[in-house]
């Protein structure tokens, strides 16, 4: 009974192995049927981090922008509203000089 769990775990694992060798097989071939020249896939990997980056740097700006205006809100609850204040203050004397 041992024998023939063993078989048939080895039989399902080789016909994994052999599907997910074909998988990346075709994934080679698509890769290299599209991108035969290395110099063009450079420039399209270096042209998709330079969009990769610039998405960030947005996204970050947005986010943080997003976060600073939710804080101002709060400037009237007591406690967190002083210190608020204070960085609304810094930021504000920041963009006068």
């Amino acid at each position: 009974m041992a024998g023939k769990n063993i078989v048939k775990k080895a039989a399902n694992r080789l016909k994994s192995d052999n599907e997910r060798g074909a998988r990346n097989g075709l994934i080679e071939d698509l890769f290299y049927d599209f991108n035969r020249a290395r110099a063009e896939v450079y420039k399209m990997n270096f042209i998709r981090g330079i969009f990769f980056g610039f998405g960030s740097v947005l996204g970050g700006t947005v986010v943080i922008a997003l976060l600073a205006w939710m804080l101002s809100l709060f400037v009237d609850i007591p406690g967190i509203g002083n210190s608020i204040q204070d960085i609304q203050q810094t930021i504000q004397r920041d963009r006068e000089k």
